[in-house]
């Protein structure tokens, strides 16, 4: 009978809502003394962090116009220091452990190129109203593995328990869907790399305009990945409806190889199983830094810090690089990315006890404007760092939200690397607003098999 009883117990604290919503005066600060997605509205105290302004919600005279490249707007801007191996240690308080372990492995090499902290994250007023909504109603449910009564805006744009920023990069403003090439390069100790063409097609049901909770039929994103190449796995389609409540209905998955010309359910595709074609560099859950369930781990906010990250990404972006002028031999070329001093999020997940997973730890590091994962610190089960991520984002000032233009994963302990989310040899990331039915499995097999 007790144990009946715990069961009952246990299953009604899952059920239940956490609060997570905030008072009308915290609310109201985001209308103040914080920006609408919730970061500190003015600068530091030194000035190094400006004070936002705004955003960047202009067009430069570089752009083309739509489908064309996002050109870099502040081509004048030089670098005010540039960290090398040598006077690392100096910024030691400004690097995350993966950064200063990169510095300790490659110092010869390695460097970061600081340039002026330009917080130019802005986002449509639709989507900033939104977001101060979801701060007055928005809650968790599920053991924080649902949203409940939040919609297109950031959910928890002041929060207070380590799961909420982790929702927010999942469900941050990225428009309502487009197309876009992932192209992914597992590179070798000696720097050799084959390149995995992927085009992927989203539509960010979330984020629509006018959308509300009811009408997402518990989808918040549909996701279709189609490799191209190489020929070895040219045709292999994974489909995906994220779940916004994944105690009532979890990650629906389906995956489609050529040789079986059957798209079926995937239940694997997800947490830590290899990630398509990344010769075992990085776990599902590590496209777009992170994304699915949360559930294996406990999730705690470690604070806010002011950190060197990659922002306003626009020259490692530009098509006049090809994929051999930025894959070099240990890491990138970091001649090319753009890093800033920025307040983040530092948020740390735990393995929980009785659950599996390869990475025992993750650091997640969140710029406070944007809420992009912008540095991952990943341990492994001896507790020892292990890889390391980063993602290289630009202001999408066409569209007016902020995009990652190119990630990395470093295995400090073999020695590799992987880069994804590359498109620099192919056509820019276009917005388009794909129907629901796009995404039905049946669809998607008729497709598969034309």
């Amino acid at each position: 009978m007790k144990i009946k009883t715990c069961i009952a117990l246990a299953l009604t604290l899952v059920a239940l809502p956490a609060a997570a919503k905030v008072s009308q005066a915290e609310a109201d600060k985001l209308k103040s003394t914080l920006t609408p997605m919730g970061g500190e509205r003015g600068a530091n105290k030194d000035g190094s962090i400006p004070a936002w302004d705004g955003g960047y919600t202009q067009t430069p005279s570089c752009y083309q116009g739509e489908g064309k490249r996002l050109c870099d707007p502040f081509p004048s801007d030089k670098p005010l220091y540039t960290i090398t191996g040598k006077n690392f240690a100096q910024y030691k308080d400004k690097l995350s452990a993966g950064q200063q372990a990169m510095f300790a492995k490659y110092g010869d090499s390695y460097k970061l190129n600081v340039y002026p902290t330009r917080r130019t994250a802005a986002y449509p007023d639709f989507v900033n109203e939104a977001t101060y909504q979801n701060a007055l109603k928005g809650d968790l449910g599920g053991g924080g593995e649902a949203l409940v009564n939040t919609i297109t805006g950031i959910p928890f744009p002041i929060p207070k328990s380590g799961v909420e920023p982790v929702w927010n990069h999942k469900v941050r403003y990225r428009g309502p869907g487009g197309r876009r090439w992932n192209n992914q390069a597992a590179v070798t100790t000696s720097g050799d790399f084959n390149l995995v063409k992927i085009r992927e097609d989203v539509r960010f049901t979330y984020s629509q305009k006018g959308a509300t909770p009811d009408s997402l039929q518990n989808v918040i994103i549909y996701f279709l990945q189609v490799v191209a190449q190489p020929p070895r796995l040219a045709g292999q389609i994974t489909l995906v409806h994220e779940t916004m409540d994944q105690v009532k209905e979890p990650r629906r998955a389906w995956q489609y190889n050529p040789g079986q010309r059957r798209l079926r359910r995937a239940p694997n595709v997800g947490y830590d199983n290899p990630g398509t074609g990344a010769d075992n560099l990085r776990t599902n859950d590590q496209t777009d830094t992170f994304n699915g369930a949360t559930d294996r781990y406990t999730w705690k906010i470690v604070g806010k810090k002011e950190m060197i990250i990659p922002y306003n990404s626009y020259v490692v972006h530009s098509d006049k690089y090809k994929y051999k002028d930025i894959i070099k031999r240990n890491h990138i070329n970091q001649d090319l990315p753009r890093y800033e001093l920025h307040r983040v999020w530092v948020v740390e997940g735990t393995l929980k006890p009785g659950t599996s997973h390869v990475y025992a730890k993750r650091v997640f590091f969140l710029d406070e404007d944007s809420w992009q994962i912008s540095l991952v610190d990943i341990y492994d089960r001896r507790g020892e760092l292990w890889r390391w991520q980063e993602a290289h984002p630009v202001q999408a000032y066409n569209k007016t939200f902020q995009s990652s233009v190119m990630e990395t994963i470093y295995d400090l302990q073999s020695g590799r690397y992987l880069v994804q989310a590359m498109n620099n040899e192919d056509e820019e990331a276009y917005e388009q607003v794909f129907d629901p039915s796009y995404f039905d499995p049946a669809n998607v097999q008729r497709q598969a098999t034309k």
